[in-house]
């Protein structure tokens, strides 16, 4: 990952993330993503605490910087914990998370890692604990979070080191 950014940010600050990254120099579309990600958090048909345990396996599996170290304000009240968040690594399986939430992560690693098949056995469990609209729910979600960071990732100028952990709101779905 390289600490050069292969675009610059926004002289102005606006407090949102987003639109002060390099994403905010393309005023004409980064209002429609933020009004994105908005509208995964304020549609989702599963909790925001599965939505937050995809978003940072997503992040973790791109290693975007910015992605790992934010943490949303509605999944924390919705009981995900600090503790809980750092399950979502590689022994996951052998974690605390619930089945629900080690059955979100095993989707987002089959949509990460070769999105064209889920294996069977993994299908039939995820139709046994979400019905076929929270699926595609998580999904788009996926999508969505998989192409931000991914953006943010190419563009560049990503910190080498950690950052701290950030509480933040969901922005609006009006941009």
């Amino acid at each position: 990952m390289s600490a050069n950014a292969r675009a610059g940010a926004p002289a102005a600050r606006t407090g949102n993330t987003i639109r002060d990254s390099a994403l905010g120099l393309v005023p004409e579309t980064v209002g429609e993503i933020i009004a994105l990600n908005g509208a995964v958090w304020d549609h989702s048909l599963v909790s925001p605490t599965l939505l937050e345990v995809i978003r940072l396996r997503n992040a973790r599996t791109v290693n975007c910087v910015y992605c790992k170290a934010v943490r949303y304000q509605v999944a924390r009240d919705d009981g995900l914990t600090e503790a809980r968040a750092a399950m979502i690594d590689d022994h996951y399986e052998r974690s605390a998370l619930s089945a629900r939430e080690k059955l979100a992560i095993a989707l987002a690693d089959s949509y990460l890692g070769f999105p064209a098949r889920v294996e069977p056995e993994l299908a039939a469990a995820l139709r046994r604990e979400f019905s076929g609209a929270q699926i595609a729910s998580m999904l788009i979600a996926l999508m969505t979070f998989n192409f931000t960071s991914r953006t943010a990732v190419s563009i560049g100028g990503m910190p080498e080191e950690a950052l701290p952990v950030m509480l933040m709101p969901v922005a609006a779905t009006t941009a």
